[in-house]
């Protein structure tokens, strides 16, 4: 993973990467401390990288091996020779203290999720947060445990099922944990985090969205310099705050692309087009090609085939407009840091497809294209901000996901526009609900799904037989994981009669109660 521009502005904490399905976590609650950071596999840390990166501090994340298997990962025996304060969380301790001459065991007591922490020492790592004899909520996940520490570490915490629960050797400024304080569920998690980058590292927490998009500018400015940039416009908060960002650096010489596939949510082809020509003064080409991408799904129900043609159709329209303008040399998008820690897998081995991204992934190396992506050392939150930052309006930065497809996945089994023009219509009167009622914010995503199943029912004195519309929320931190939102009752009862009467060809509602996993946030 190449380092980041951006790191060379701040002081910044590597994260080492051993696996954990939480690692994101780390680097957000360091983000939100005003501390930059960047996650990195174990195996590319070596000293090189080091000696390129570094890093005023450095944390080792959880991860699902055991120390005591030979092949094991291991953090560059470099890591601990800089000097620098380390914090390692769960297998992070574990091979700290495997590493540094403590000793690691396979324990009959395991701990899986909420446990109490003792504190019995006093420590830099709990100033000003935990006092010695209090006792604390924390987050376990662990089957090993450690039973014996390095030389010059000593206990400074303990639960019933980890003796050795939080360790410390304030000499050296290397701490260990066997608790996540990444995660919510260690209510004081985020404090101890903060401890360590500000407090023990002396971290200043300069990075913010106002100097970031200062940064941003000079480095787009300097990528680009007087050639031409393509952004592809889908109508979400990513590719339109990496537009104006753009266009605040180079002006003209940003182009945007929208395609209109006539799968977006309703309205939201006119308020791309005014926002973008009218506010921003941004040169933008409007397709118009609904009912190119209907035709070309006419018959199709498979979800993956329905991804590829929507997919291969749009590169093939932003293709044909992007030749039409001339000296092009750069394609803009709207990548973000999940996306770019996702495509590095720790152990270098394959993930498995769950479904298939859309995106422009093909359109660099068949228009000869260099990328231009000003957000990708960005989580969702800090797009968002950013956006603030340019000055989006509120209602458009904060809107809910909206998958790159469209109604198309809302839709299973094959699309037409009559079933999307039911979706849009249901779609809008659920969302109107959830705003009235003040719970916009509260919900990660929200969206109603057109089911390929009609029912019988009763309208007046007339049988019915039309379909049945699902909806679905969730709340959510980064879309990984997600739990349904517990609407009332007396709610989901308004929102189904207001579809019922105002949406022609629904009969039915039923509420989405699965969480992610086992289900994913989409149907489709």
């Amino acid at each position: 993973m190449t380092l980041d521009p951006h790191a060379k502005v701040h002081d910044r904490v590597l994260i080492i990467d051993f696996g954990s399905q939480v690692t994101q976590l780390i680097a957000r609650r360091l983000r939100e401390s005003g501390v930059y950071c960047e996650i990195h596999p174990f195996n590319r840390v070596d000293a090189a990288f080091l000696g390129e990166y570094a890093p005023k501090a450095i944390i080792l994340s959880g991860g699902p091996a055991s120390v005591k298997t030979a092949t094991s990962p291991r953090a560059a025996q470099e890591v601990f020779e800089l000097g620098v304060p380390i914090l390692g969380i769960c297998y992070g301790e574990q091979t700290i203290c495997a590493q540094l001459g403590g000793d690691v065991e396979s324990s009959d007591h395991r701990e899986f999720g909420r446990a109490k922490i003792e504190v019995v020492k006093a420590s830099a790592l709990f100033d000003g947060v935990w006092e010695i004899g209090s006792s604390h909520q924390v987050w376990m996940s662990h089957g090993d445990r450690v039973n014996a520490i390095p030389e010059g570490f000593e206990i400074i915490g303990k639960s019933e099922g980890a003796p050795f629960a939080a360790i410390a050797n304030e000499e050296r400024r290397i701490y260990a944990v066997q608790f996540h304080p990444e995660v919510v569920h260690t209510p004081d998690g985020a404090k101890l985090l903060s401890n360590f980058v500000r407090n023990i590292a002396g971290l200043q927490g300069d990075w913010t969205m106002a100097a970031f998009r200062d940064e941003a500018i000079e480095m787009i400015r300097k990528q680009v310099g007087d050639g031409r940039v393509i952004c592809g416009l889908s109508g979400g908060v990513d590719s339109s705050v990496a537009a104006v960002l753009i266009h605040e650096a180079i002006g003209e010489q940003l182009t945007c692309v929208f395609v209109d596939t006539g799968l977006m949510r309703a309205g939201e082809s006119e308020e791309v087009v005014r926002l973008f020509r009218d506010s921003y003064n941004i040169p933008l080409i409007h397709v118009e090609a609904a009912d190119l991408f209907l035709g070309k799904l006419a018959g199709v129900d498979d979800p993956e085939k329905k991804r590829k043609i929507i997919g291969a159709t749009f590169i093939d329209v932003f293709d044909a407009e992007a030749n039409k303008i001339e000296n092009a040399k750069f394609l803009a998008q709207g990548t973000l840091y999940p996306d770019v820690i996702e495509s590095v897998s720790f152990d270098g081995g394959p993930s498995v497809t769950i479904k298939s991204h859309h995106n422009v992934g093909g359109l660099p190396e068949r228009m000869n294209l260099k990328l231009v992506e000003p957000l990708r050392e960005l989580f969702k939150d800090e797009v968002r901000i950013l956006g603030r930052e340019l000055g989006l309006p509120e209602h458009f930065v904060g809107r809910h996901p909206f998958p790159g497809p469209g109604l198309a996945i809302r839709i299973p089994g094959e699309v037409t526009q009559e079933k999307a023009e039911i979706l849009r219509k249901a779609d809008t009167i659920y969302l109107d609900e959830i705003r009235k009622a003040g719970l916009y914010d509260e919900i990660w995503q929200a969206f109603s799904v057109l089911l390929p199943v009609r029912t019988v029912g009763v309208m007046g004195d007339e049988r019915t037989y039309d379909h049945v519309l699902a909806l679905r929320a969730v709340t959510s931190t980064d879309g990984m994981t997600a739990d349904y939102y517990p609407f009332t009752h007396e709610f989901l009862g308004a929102c189904a009669t207001r579809i019922i009467n105002e949406v022609r060809g629904v009969n039915r509602v039923v509420y989405d109660v699965t969480s992610k996993p086992p289900g994913t946030i989409e149907w489709e």
